[in-house]
């Protein structure tokens, strides 16, 4: 049997950097191909071999997939919510482009699996606050959101049209403390602890009783590699599963906050 060879793009940012360690600790570092168009992240340093990527430049990215022998692709490269609301043209760019380069050469070499993550900024104002069922009223309301609900077709149609085995998960807002938060609307649930440590106060942009769906990073991981160790016929939908861990306010976090920041 051959073994896998992982290209992970965007393995710089928040997800990336825990998704390769956690892939190398499964493959072998040699079989984990991290990529960015960033510096190398310093917690990947001397894990494993790394790659300067563009996902948008088409013909560089499907050179690296031949040359390195690649059987599977984690596609995380993204500009995420707040961030796309500043150059929504650019968002949409780069989001669609991105994923549908990753899915053309996929198709053309034959990948095992794609991996790509949606995200719950598929789900607008209109769709159930609570315990929201995997069928339901989508209406994004930020080009982020939009961008994912439509890529979540694409992979749709790359599976069912060209059988390209593509996996994905609408992640919650993602709390870790290895890399930087990459601005999304959630990651006031990160800053709020640089910034209590920093300067013992934080200004949130959401109301104080907001209440947003979060996971802690190492469950999103096991999540995402028991999603794309799970045999193809188990995979019953294409589009994005739903996922959740918990859900918190500005408020909540605060008061947790100063229980062991008092000056907080």
């Amino acid at each position: 049997m051959q073994k896998e060879k992982i290209l992970v793009i965007g393995a710089s940012g928040q997800i990336g950097v825990e998704l390769t360690l956690a892939l190398r600790k499964i493959y072998g570092n040699a079989y984990v191909i991290a990529s960015d168009l960033r510096e190398q992240n310093a917690l990947l340093e001397g894990t494993g071999p790394y790659v300067s990527l563009d996902v948008m430049n088409k013909e560089m990215l499907h050179v690296q997939v031949i040359r390195q022998g690649i059987t599977q692709i984690s596609h995380l490269a993204v500009i995420l919510s707040a961030t796309g609301e500043k150059n929504p043209g650019l968002a949409w760019h780069l989001n669609m482009q991105g994923l549908l380069n990753v899915l053309d050469i996929a198709r053309e070499e034959k990948i095992h699996k794609v991996y790509w993550p949606s995200s719950i900024a598929v789900f607008g104002p209109t769709s159930p606050k609570k315990n929201c069922p995997q069928q339901t009223i989508i209406e994004p309301t930020t080009v982020y959101g939009i961008s994912k609900y439509a890529g979540e077709f694409w992979c749709n149609y790359f599976y069912q049209r060209f059988g390209v085995d593509v996996r994905s998960l609408r992640y919650p807002g993602l709390i870790s403390y290895k890399s930087p938060p990459g601005g999304g609307t959630t990651d006031y649930a990160i800053e709020i602890f640089y910034e209590a440590l920093e300067e013992k106060k934080y200004e949130c942009f959401l109301d104080e009783n907001t209440y947003l769906p979060m996971m802690y990073m190492p469950d999103a991981i096991r999540a995402t590699i028991e999603l794309m160790e799970a045999p193809a016929e188990k995979i019953s939908i294409r589009t994005s599963y739903n996922i959740s861990g918990m859900s918190f306010s500005p408020k909540k976090i605060g008061a947790e906050v100063k229980k062991h920041i008092p000056d907080f």
